[in-house]
């Protein structure tokens, strides 16, 4: 079972308030808040596929590229140690700080 919708290579998060008895969901990896709801999961998708539409019309009839989730590239805030450590281990590797951090996260993801 998958929380995340996918649609025109744009992702949702999936959730249930209680509450409200409602599903709701954000667009993620876009700067900005792009949500949608409803109360069943074929009106959530519904919602979410919709929401992608407009962000992208909005985008086209402003003239601005959309923004598109995961280029591969983002910004990652560790302690000066772990920093340290992690070069020197990098460069004792011969390996770039990229490729080090890469194969990391693959063995944390992928095991």
């Amino acid at each position: 079972m998958s929380n995340i919708l996918e649609y025109k290579g744009y992702y949702g998060t999936v959730e249930f308030s209680a509450a409200d008895r409602l599903l709701y969901g954000k667009v993620i990896g876009v700067n900005g808040l792009i949500s949608f709801e409803g109360d069943s999961v074929q009106s959530l998708k519904e919602d979410f596929e919709g929401a992608v539409d407009d962000y992208l019309e909005m985008c086209a009839e402003k003239g601005v590229d959309p923004e598109k989730a995961y280029r591969g590239k983002f910004n990652v805030r560790v302690s000066p140690e772990l920093h340290r450590t992690l070069a020197f281990y990098s460069a004792s590797h011969g390996k770039t700080l990229n490729s080090t951090v890469e194969e990391a996260i693959k063995r944390l993801l992928l095991a």
